[in-house]
């Protein structure tokens, strides 16, 4: 395979995990994820009917609406993240209140499991940012010089004034001294100094 291979070469299975990973990269996924995750065993545990041999446990209690519209919310809102990421710090900032409510409401936040998931998936929506585009054209900024051009704007510790490397240019030299342009930094006690 050659670097001038094109991409429908791959197969069905690489081009749709390079498609998700695109789409994954674009938005707080792992926010998402964990918060999703969170809302299942909050709204599943006071339904659950546990077996232990001939015994049967039910954890149905009258909190359970309450566990239930929690754990729904906690879905929509992971969901939410994955599709409105404009709205990621409202549904962060949410997705942490009803975990904490989890606590007093659902059987100590589907037994703390909710409650953490629910925490970590919140927190992590409300740290992520969207990424840069990377720049692929050269442009005017001082950001698209190249190596050579960046070299000799960038200040040297044992530079002398008038090398290129130099932050301030040597006395006398013109630049920008006919113009009437003094720097803030050569001035000392309203005195101009070389």
């Amino acid at each position: 395979m050659s670097a001038e291979t094109p991409v429908q070469s791959a197969g069905t299975f690489t081009r749709l995990r390079r498609r998700f990973r695109d789409w994954r990269g674009n938005r707080p996924f792992w926010a998402g994820l964990f918060t999703i995750l969170g809302g299942v065993p909050i709204a599943y545990f006071p339904y659950a009917t546990l077996k232990l041999g001939t015994m049967s446990l039910t954890m149905a209690t009258t909190a359970g609406a309450g566990s239930l519209i929690i754990g729904v919310l906690l879905v929509t809102l992971g969901l939410t993240m994955w599709f409105q990421q404009a709205t990621r710090i409202f549904a962060g900032v949410a997705a942490i209140i009803l975990a904490l409510v989890s606590l007093v409401v659902s059987n100590i936040g589907g037994f703390i499991i909710g409650f953490l998931l629910a925490m970590l998936g919140g927190a992590l929506a409300m740290a992520w940012a969207p990424g840069r585009p990377e720049d692929t054209g050269r442009g005017k900024g001082a950001a698209d010089q190249g190596p050579a051009d960046k070299a000799a704007w960038e200040p040297t510790p044992a530079g002398e004034p008038g090398e290129p490397g130099h932050p301030h240019p040597a006395p006398g030299t013109g630049d920008g001294e006919a113009a009437g342009d003094v720097r803030p930094e050569a001035h000392h006690g309203g005195h101009r100094v070389g």
